[in-house]
Order: C-alpha cells, then sequence, then structure tokens
C-alpha cells in the first residue's frame, strides 16, 4: 500500500516545527532579538507620549495654561466685616477701626475734607488679631507687552514643538540601530554556522564513500585532485555551499566529478526561503566514458515529473528519444513514481536489469532506499565538449545518516561496466544509426544557414561602409546633384498615371 504523499507547506510546516541543533539556537536569538525590540519601541512610545487623540499643539497648549495659573500669585476673598466696639481706654494695641463719613471734618461748602493719604481696608487690619484668615493682596497691573513680545511667545511655541520633533526621531533613531545591529549579529552567527554544517556534510560523505576500503578507493586508483599523494585533498572547496570530488584511473571512463550543491545555509535571507520552499542538498556524479566504450544509448530515468521537464529541456532528448509508455512484456519494471525516456525499448530493457529493480527501482526497494533518486541520464549525444556522459543525480541526507545513499552510490561503478561492455543489436543499431545521421544532417543545415546569415550580414556592412567612404570624398556639387536626382525620381514614383483618349 502506497504511502500518503505530503504536500510542499505540509513538509514546510514539520520543517519549521521539527527545528534542532543549531537552527534552534538561531531561531530563539531572533525571537530574543525581536521581543527586545517589542519592548524598547514600547518604551519610546510612552516616553514620547504620543497617544491617539492628543496632538502636539494641544500639549503644547496645556502646558502654557499650567505655567499661567502657577505664575500668578493667590487671590484671596476680601475679609469678612466685623463690628469693633470702642474702648474707652486709649492705650489699646489694636488700630483703630476705620473712620464712617460722619466722622470725616466737612469744609465750609459742606464737601467732606480731603484725606491725608490714601487707604484702603487693610491698613486698618491687624495681622495678629484674626490669624488664618486669607489676606486679598492688590496686585499691579501688568504691563503691555511690546511689539516683540508676540513673536518670543510663538518662538517658544515652536521651540516645544522642536523639541518634541527632536526627541521622537531621536526614538526612531534608535529603533533603526537596534534592528540593523540585530540583523548583523544573526547573519554574522548564522554565516559561521551555515559554514560549518555544510563543511561537516561534505566531509562526512567523503568519510563514507572515498576514504579507505569505500566505493570509490576501490572502483578507481586515484581519488581527489592530488597525484596520488597521501595528503592530498579528497574535496575541492569552491564555495560556501559547493565541493567537488574527483576520481580517475578506471577502465571504459576517462575520469568522475562529483559535484555537491548544498542549501546555503550560510546566507541567512536564503535559509528563511528554504523553510517556505523545500530544498535539498543534491550531488550530481558526471562520468565521461570513452570513445569506443559507449554504444549508441539515449536513456533518462525520473520521477515522472522530473522526467517530462529533462524531456523538455535536453537537446538530446527532444530529438532522439521518446517516453515508454509500457514496459517491456514478460519483465518486472520499475515504481509507478518512476517514468523512462528512451530512444528504444531494447535499450531500456537491457539497461534497467533485475538487480537494479532488486536494489533500486522496484517497488519495495524505491520506498525503502530510493528517497534520495532524482535521475539518471545516459547519453552519446550530449550537447558539449564531451559527447559520451553518464549523469546520475542523488540528493544527500543529514550528516549522521550518509549511509543511507550506500545503494544510490553503488549505481554509478555498476553503470560504468554496464554501458561499456553493452552492444546494441543489429537491429536497433540500424535505427540509431539512422536517426543520428539524420541529425547530422539537420545540424549542417543549421550551421549552413548560420554561416550564410553571418557572411550576407558582412556583406551589407561591408557594402555599407565602402558607400559611406565614397559619399565622404564627393564634393557639395555631386552630393546636391544626387539628392535632386533621387528627390525627382521619388515624385515620379508618386505622380499618379494618366491614360489620355482621344475623341473622334
Amino acid at each position: 500500500m502506497a504511502k500518503p504523499k505530503l504536500g510542499r507547506w505540509q513538509l514546510a510546516v514539520q520543517g519549521c516545527l521539527s527545528v534542532r541543533g543549531d537552527a534552534l539556537f538561531i531561531l530563539l536569538a531572533v525571537l530574543f532579538i525581536f521581543s527586545f525590540f517589542l519592548h524598547e519601541i514600547t518604551r519610546c512610545s510612552v516616553v514620547a507620549a504620543d497617544f491617539e487623540g492628543f496632538d502636539a499643539d494641544d500639549l503644547e497648549y496645556e502646558d502654557e495654561a499650567n505655567d499661567a495659573f502657577h505664575s500668578q500669585p493667590l487671590k484671596k476673598p476680601p475679609p469678612p466685616s466685623t463690628t469693633f466696639t470702642q474702648s474707652s481706654t486709649p492705650e489699646s494695641h489694636h488700630s483703630p477701626p476705620p473712620q464712617s463719613s460722619s466722622d470725616v471734618p466737612a469744609t465750609a461748602s459742606g464737601e467732606p475734607a480731603e484725606k491725608p493719604y490714601a487707604s484702603s481696608t487693610l491698613d486698618f487690619w491687624d495681622d495678629d488679631e484674626f490669624e488664618g484668615i486669607p489676606v486679598q493682596i492688590e496686585e499691579p497691573r501688568p504691563k503691555s507687552p511690546p511689539p516683540s513680545e508676540p513673536a518670543d511667545v510663538a518662538g517658544a511655541g515652536d521651540g516645544s514643538t522642536v523639541q518634541t520633533t527632536n526627541r521622537r526621531w531621536r526614538h526612531s533613531s534608535y529603533a533603526v540601530e537596534i534592528v540593523c545591529i540585530s540583523f548583523l549579529i544573526v547573519f554574522a552567527i548564522n554565516f559561521f554556522i551555515g559554514k560549518r554544517q555544510n563543511e561537516l556534510i561534505a566531509l562526512c560523505w567523503a568519510s563514507q564513500f572515498a576514504t579507505k576500503d569505500s566505493i570509490f578507493d576501490k572502483n578507481f586508483s586515484l581519488l581527489g585532485t592530488g597525484d596520488g599523494k597521501e595528503d592530498a585533498p579528497l574535496l575541492l572547496k569552491e564555495g560556501q555551499d559547493v565541493f567537488k570530488f574527483y576520481a580517475s584511473g578506471r577502465r571504459y571512463c576517462q575520469s568522475l566529478l562529483a559535484t555537491m550543491e548544498l542549501r546555503s545555509r550560510h546566507d541567512l535571507i536564503a535559509r528563511v526561503m528554504d523553510l517556505l520552499l523545500t530544498k535539498r542538498d543534491t550531488i550530481t556524479f558526471e562520468v565521461a566514458m570513452n570513445e569506443d566504450a559507449m554504444d549508441h544509448v539515449v536513456l533518462a530515468v525520473a520521477r515522472k515529473k522530473t522526467a517530462r521537464s529533462m524531456h523538455k529541456e535536453a537537446k538530446d532528448l527532444q530529438r532522439f528519444a521518446a517516453v515508454m509508455a509500457t514496459p517491456p512484456h514478460g519483465r518486472r519494471w520499475v515504481a509507478e513514481d518512476l517514468m523512462v525516456v528512451t530512444e528504444s525499448k531494447e535499450v531500456a530493457g537491457d539497461l534497467i536489469t533485475d538487480v537494479v529493480i532488486d536494489q533500486v527501482f522496484g517497488e519495495k526497494a524505491f520506498d525503502m532506499f530510493g528517497k534520495g533518486f532524482i535521475s539518471l541520464h545516459f547519453t552519446d549525444q550530449h550537447p558539449g565538449s564531451r559527447k559520451k556522459l553518464l549523469l546520475l543525480k542523488f540528493a544527500l541526507p543529514d550528516a549522521n545518516n550518509m549511509a543511507d545513499m550506500t545503494r544510490l552510490v553503488t549505481l554509478v561503478p555498476y553503470y560504468i561496466d554496464v554501458i561499456g561492455r553493452y552492444k546494441l543489436s543489429a537491429q536497433a543499431r540500424t535505427k540509431t544509426e539512422a536517426a543520428r545521421v539524420k541529425a547530422a544532417q539537420e545540424a549542417f543545415k543549421e550551421m549552413q544557414s548560420t554561416r550564410q546569415e553571418a557572411l550576407q550580414k558582412r556583406k551589407s556592412e561591408k557594402k555599407k561602409s565602402s558607400e559611406e567612404a565614397a559619399e565622404g570624398k564627393q564634393s557639395a556639387e555631386a552630393m546636391r546633384k544626387k539628392q535632386e536626382k533621387e528627390r525627382s525620381r521619388q515624385m515620379k514614383k508618386l505622380t499618379p498615371k494618366v491614360k489620355m483618349l482621344r475623341s473622334h
């Protein structure tokens, strides 16, 4: 029974929830910095007092009103009217009560005499007698401000606005700096951690398959980029996410080049994108076969979606191969998830043997060991400097589970021997040779047409340059005559033709 397949988004969510190791540490660091950033934003907003419903102008107006209120002295109500009894003893220490209008002597004209000085009710008030009663203090009238004061007041209001704006700008600048510094710190931490993870995966693969008594050590005489020295490096690092392995010294082939293309773990942005778009670590084996060791073979095996895209993009598969709809009669065949694109059924039946079906491509074997299989492409018509190539592409497991792809790696030396010894039948060879002759003729015609186009282009450019040089040598009079002649010729073409009829 087939296992249910998970969609892309389900795999992404499952990957996000199962974060472990260094990735968990990075995630916690990002969450801590994000929470610190939110705390800083909240604190800045409280300090700035930037609440909804209160404008800066309202705040300034309230501040000015409070200042004006506190600057004014306290106005207290006048003391209550009190009736005093005149004491007969003149030694009283209290001030005399205020005189009434009847006590003021009048002049001869009947008008009351002038008071010797202007007195107020408080002149006769004794502070020691009545304690605790508020006293009204007469305030002097404020002088009218000079004409320059309104501008000063407006300037003060503008100053408070500027201070509020500067305070807000200062807090926002701190937030930007916090974000930038936090991003740089997280980026630097992720760079070193991702770099170490990629190097660990590459070294684990090399220690599993390229060291002493391993698969490639038993099948190739030279491993690595050195000249057979013991201290020669096995891997060639071309980038933080690209590692290459070279091997040679085997029959039927010239060399083997394995290219590991890992995820960009050192790049923080690419790492975040990998959580959403599932990208896998891959390794591609490219085996250059000898010219006399490979017959007419064009074959590709991959999952259905990958096989269709390969059939559209690869020129050799477009020209020579077709999708194999039905399996060979009386034979076990590949799993349902796989698709075969081949030049002839004979080639597919001979190269996909029972051993390969039992080990990798069968239904049960593919469910257990084929998770890392991506594609397989054999061709003797590769569009490049090397025509005869074997291309095998697999997905790399984790560093701790590198032994899971042992059966897939074993396909590389196995197919080197199978392709090197394989010979087509006479009938199949006749068909393949006819197809290659036709393809060579089409390629020759395309090359000839390209040459003709290039030759015509050179001729037209040469003619144009010669005409320009000749025009430059001609005199102004000759140029004028030539232009008039050309103009008259154009006018003659535009003039309609009139047919004359003779009347009888």
